[in-house]
């Protein structure tokens, strides 16, 4: 990580070499010079010592209030208490907040949600956060057995698994093919235009759920290219011509797309097909869950990016656990935007955006936050419990 965020603490060292720069005065006797610091003059006001950690969590049994000390006021209109729990930094922001950031806060709950049959799927994308202009997220279910059509898109794709196993496919240009199982902890990466399908497996009688992240925030869901859209919209005859049979051979087809539909899961036991193509050579699956953690004063952190992970070119991550009272340290990306979800826990991330520019945001389970390169951030561990989180970032090398 040490290639792609600059921590505060060395720039503190770089500026206060400078800054210590001893002035050379020269004495009455011109063989000896004499080094003496210059003394700093105060032309602004120095920063509060006030305090402005969060006020409340939110779990809270209080009426949230527009008030950080002498500042602000009780609220006499209508209030949404929940919202204002879960806010705590946006209603009663921390005094060095000042001028403008745009939203870097979204929560997958406030996503319109896609029900199909066997699972559903709902997303994060520029529409509903305009400065995400990088990345975009998707969060899916899969009940055991059930299948994510086979489908391909403009974009890659980066997943990580939160719950369960899933068995991937996919088939490059070449035609050579790939089948790989993931469990929780696991990820995937698809390039841009590689047809696959993801398989719930039946390990957990309830199926799986799992995170996508796509390298472009104009990402949809809605808008990828599904193998039976595309067969719906093509004229039977047509098909039957392409693969030279009849055309009672396609009396199955769906008259319109799929996207997911339950099915039986794999046996354990089933043989892979064999492609007389051969296989991907890259796999494009990757055991994050079996990669020690390194272990820090404050938490840990796993490293994922192409060096490790071969097929990910686009994409790369970080998972940081971060432990109560601890922080994710001062620092900033110089080129790479950050895509952050929190998996579990209280957090809070302030966005310094230069020019005195500074917002706040509080995050929990199930909320996704953004970064742009060169915002100076930090994470800090608000609650009582561990803190997980992953970063997620525009490049295949971290």
């Amino acid at each position: 990580m040490a290639h792609t965020f600059l921590p505060l603490a060395y720039a503190l060292l770089l500026s206060a070499t400078a800054l210590a720069a001893p002035a050379v005065s020269v004495s009455s006797d011109a063989s000896t010079a004499t080094a003496a610091a210059a003394a700093p003059a105060e032309t602004v006001p120095l920063a509060s010592d006030n305090a402005n950690g969060i006020l409340w969590l939110p779990d809270t049994n209080i009426i949230p209030q527009a008030m950080r000390g002498p500042l602000g006021a009780n609220i006499l209109g209508p209030q949404n208490i929940p919202i204002d729990r879960q806010n705590a930094d946006l209603l009663a922001p921390p005094t060095t907040d000042a001028g403008n950031v745009q939203n870097a806060k979204w929560p997958f709950s406030l996503s319109h949600n896609r029900l199909q049959t066997g699972g559903w799927a709902r997303q994060q994308n520029q529409d509903v956060m305009p400065i995400a202009t990088s990345m975009a997220g998707v969060n899916m279910r899969l009940e055991a057995g059930a299948v994510r059509e086979l489908h391909w898109h403009k974009t890659a794709e980066w997943a990580y698994m939160i719950s369960g196993s899933a068995q991937i496919t996919a088939v490059d240009a070449d035609g050579k093919n790939f089948i790989g199982n993931v469990r929780r902890g696991d990820l995937w990466y698809f390039p841009p235009g590689i047809p696959h399908s993801i398989q719930a497996l039946n390990d957990s009688a309830a199926g799986t759920e799992f995170l996508l992240v796509f390298d472009d925030g104009a990402f949809s869901e809605d808008s990828t290219f599904l193998l039976t859209d595309w067969l719906a919209h093509v004229p039977k005859e047509v098909i039957a011509k392409n693969f030279q049979t009849s055309i009672s051979a396609f009396d199955h087809i769906p008259a319109q797309q799929l996207y997911i539909f339950p099915s039986t899961p794999p046996p354990d036991n089933q043989q892979v097909p064999k492609s007389p193509q051969g296989t991907i050579p890259n796999p494009f699956t990757f055991s994050l869950s079996q990669v020690k953690a390194t272990q820090l004063s404050g938490g840990t952190v796993k490293i994922v990016d192409s060096s490790t992970f071969t097929a990910a070119t686009a994409i790369s991550a970080s998972e940081i656990t971060v432990e109560p009272g601890a922080m994710r340290e001062l620092h900033w990306h110089p080129t790479q935007d950050e895509w952050t979800f929190f998996i579990s826990g209280q957090g809070r991330v302030t966005l310094f955006a230069s020019s005195g520019n500074s917002r706040t945001f509080d995050y929990e389970a199930g909320d996704v936050g953004f970064v742009p390169a060169s915002f100076g951030h930090f994470v800090e561990n608000t609650g009582n419990t561990t803190l997980h989180f992953l970063e997620i970032f525009n490049s295949g090398a971290l």
